[in-house]
């Protein structure tokens, strides 16, 4: 796994522009604005079925991409922009802030734009000349508009990284970073369906969630504009979910408060994160078949700082991740052990 060292990272997200890119990705252009999803309350009974079931299926994940930002570093700024008094972006509140995300308002200051882009641009601009050791910026937006920024931050020395959604990010701003991702091509994307019992024989690979999006856009387009989307049975599974909150209380629809005590983790969520640093390990060292343990448990905890192996049963991580023999592998024959996500059949 390629060494982070002492990096730090501020992530700042255009929140608008990911989630209204991913629905059309999903669904054809405009249709976030045709189907009126901006104001859409999920959980009311006078809410279009079709269009709730539409934005559960283009649901983005907060996870993937705060993941994806800290296998740079450590992530020491994380900031979203919209306008939280939405429906379609308050159903995230909750996701945002278990990742210790700020939340900026921005209200609409027009019918068409909410001035995140340039908000956006001036944080980025002061965080760099105020907080010096900060080494990697992560925009997550498309726009030609943030071009200008992410040349700034190149000639101040720092390093930029973009991720965007396909079809709805400019052909110039990859051009304009050290480092440009896909939203779809984020490690954690790919998700199995069964994918968390230990010693368990090996699995069909992994389906992307993509794929599970373009059957739905082509279900879509065929299906007349309201009647109901027929959509195959699911193949991949989103790690985080749509939690709808209340704007006001902060409750979700169970009641609970977004700011409840934390749980002790799962078994399951052990699995998902080692899962998830062996993928960004093998995205870091593409050439590197095999990844150091000890760097894999680094980057587990720089993804979620409350893991411990000990709480879930197990004596030494080396143990924890034996019981994952079914996708991950270990190599115990030199000193420095070495581990790798197992080789699918076939390939």
């Amino acid at each position: 796994m390629a060494e982070v060292g002492d990096n730090r990272v501020a992530v700042y997200i255009d929140f608008d522009n990911i989630v209204i890119s991913l629905y059309n990705q999903l669904y054809g252009r405009g249709a976030f604005q045709s189907d009126r999803v901006r104001n859409v309350v999920i959980d009311s009974p006078s809410a279009d079925a079709e269009v709730v079931e539409r934005i559960t299926s283009a649901t983005v994940d907060i996870g993937a991409i705060l993941d994806y930002a800290s296998s740079f570093g450590t992530v020491v700024i994380s900031r979203a922009y919209a306008d939280w008094s939405q429906p379609v972006n308050a159903g995230y509140r909750r996701q945002l802030i278990d990742r210790a995300i700020d939340l900026t308002q921005m209200f609409p200051l027009s019918a068409t734009k909410n001035g995140a882009d340039i908000r956006l641009a001036i944080d980025v601009v002061e965080d760099m000349f105020r907080l010096g050791d900060v080494t990697h910026v992560v925009l997550v937006a498309g726009d030609s508009d943030y071009v200008a920024l992410a040349q700034r931050v190149k000639r101040l020395g720092r390093y930029i990284v973009a991720v965007g959604v396909e079809g709805a990010t400019s052909k110039s701003l990859p051009a304009a970073c050290n480092d440009f991702s896909l939203y779809d091509d984020l490690p954690g994307i790919w998700v199995d369906e069964e994918e968390t019992e230990p010693v368990d024989p090996p699995q069909p690979a992994p389906v992307k969630v993509a794929a599970t999006r373009a059957n739905a856009k082509t279900t879509a387009a065929s299906a007349p504009k309201k009647a109901p989307v027929k959509k195959a049975a699911p193949t991949a599974v989103f790690r985080t979910e749509l939690a709808p909150v209340d704007v006001v209380t902060g409750a979700d629809e169970h009641g609970r408060d977004a700011d409840e005590p934390a749980a002790k983790m799962s078994p399951r969520a052990a699995t998902t994160l080692l899962r998830r640093a062996l993928e960004l390990g093998h995205d870091k060292d593409a050439d590197d078949e095999w990844l150091n343990m000890s760097a894999v448990k680094q980057q587990i905890k720089r993804l979620d700082p409350s893991f411990h192996e000990k709480s879930i049963g197990y004596r030494s991580f080396s143990d924890f991740v034996k019981s994952r023999s079914r996708f991950a592998e270990i190599n115990d024959s030199t000193n420095a052990v070495k581990v790798r996500l197992r080789p699918q059949s076939g390939t």
